[in-house]
């Protein structure tokens, strides 16, 4: 079969951008499967390389596996040769492999880079950890937290006076990690399709989460961000904060600009307050902080969003999943859907020419298997 010849593959045909991409993924956790669903959402065939069985350290959660969406499952065991050479076999026939094994392990099983490239010269070999490839840490276990506590992202996600917390996973495993080694996947086919080589693509959750700080390092660099918490343009400023209301949920504020900050002090009354006089003077956050703390206290989360919510005041109220996939505008986006009783996230981004289909199923462990060697391989 001809690697690049898009006319010639047989699999599911659910359209989207990335319609014709074969993408392999050896199962795993964390943000290499995110990646696969990810570009599966976009039409690529993602076929996953399931155990036989599920290993004393899998979660597997069966038809919840959203992760698992739009793709197709091939169990084999990969410690035995002919697991291995199935794989190979599959590797000939698709565009990039994922993986998010610790340094070393693909390679201990006959599956490392040089095998699959010597197999296909044009493959994409895309390689997901925490530390990276190389460098002192390498070899330690961790999730999430710690990988961005190192990089740097953790640091101004904290209130003074209190412990840095993340939203969990969005941070590192997602955001440094899923997306940045879609990015890289996608660019190294592109130079593929262009007449390149192929090559390893090393995406590590320390290098995309500090990547991520860019927009952060140039507002330091100009003295708008600190190292001292609670004093930065972005984690200091009542204007830019969460607050309880009388009914216990929460709202949030982000209005940043002088004129944005303008009209919410003129919806909430405080215009001729002369406290709120000079905004963006950190000395004054505190005490101005806890001013807006106790006026947002005395009116329900429902009571602001009719005040606030839909102006340029920079204004949202803080919501759980379920009333996030209820309100409005999230509905009129069709932003969550609930698919066999999962609610799930519909695929993202999204194109005109091109659009994304729904989301694909949740396969069933090894289901799809004499369907995969039959479009993947029975054309060598």
């Amino acid at each position: 079969m001809n690697n690049n010849d898009e006319n010639t593959r047989q699999g599911p045909q659910r359209g989207g951008p990335l319609q014709g991409v074969r993408i392999l993924e050896i199962a795993g956790l964390g943000p290499a499967p995110f990646c696969g669903m990810l570009l599966a959402d976009l039409g690529a065939d993602v076929v996953l390389v399931d155990r036989p069985d599920p290993g004393p350290e899998d979660l597997d959660l069966g038809r919840h596996a959203v992760n698992n969406r739009g793709k197709r499952s091939i169990a084999l065991d990969l410690k035995t040769a002919q697991g291995v050479a199935t794989v190979l076999d599959l590797v000939a026939n698709c565009d990039a492999l994922i993986e998010g094994m610790r340094p070393g392990v693909m390679e201990r099983l006959g599956l490392g880079p040089h095998d699959c490239l010597q197999r296909n010269p044009k493959l994409v070999y895309g390689r997901m950890t925490g530390w990276g490839q190389e460098g002192p840490l390498a070899q330690a276990a961790a999730h999430d937290l710690n990988y961005i506590a190192l990089s740097g992202a953790l640091w101004w996600s904290g209130q003074p006076g209190e412990a840095p917390m993340s939203p969990p996973s969005l941070v590192g495993d997602i955001g440094g990690g899923a997306l940045y080694l879609a990015l890289g996947v996608l660019a190294g086919i592109m130079n593929v399709r262009a007449g390149g080589q192929g090559q390893v693509v090393d995406a590590a959750i320390v290098d995309g989460s500090a990547h991520m700080l860019n927009l952060m390092l140039g507002l330091k660099s100009a003295g708008q961000m600190r190292n001292e918490r609670g004093r930065s343009l972005l984690d200091g400023p009542h204007w830019y904060r969460t607050y309880r209301c009388a009914d216990g949920h929460y709202i949030s504020l982000g209005t940043a600009e002088p004129r944005f900050n303008k009209l919410l002090l003129e919806k909430l009354g405080l215009a001729d307050d002369p406290a709120f006089a000079n905004n963006y003077d950190p000395d004054r956050w505190p005490a101005l902080h806890e001013r807006f703390a106790a006026l947002f206290a005395t009116r329900s989360r429902q009571h602001w969003c009719e005040l606030l919510e839909g102006s340029d005041a920079c204004f949202a109220p803080v919501l759980n999943i379920d009333e996030a996939a209820e309100h409005p505008h999230m509905v009129a986006r069709g932003v969550y859907s609930r698919i066999n009783g999962v609610l799930q996230a519909s695929p993202a981004p999204r194109f005109s020419a091109t659009p994304a289909a729904a989301p694909g199923p949740i396969p069933v462990r090894g289901a799809q298997a004499a369907a995969i060697l039959r479009d993947w391989t029975c054309n060598d």
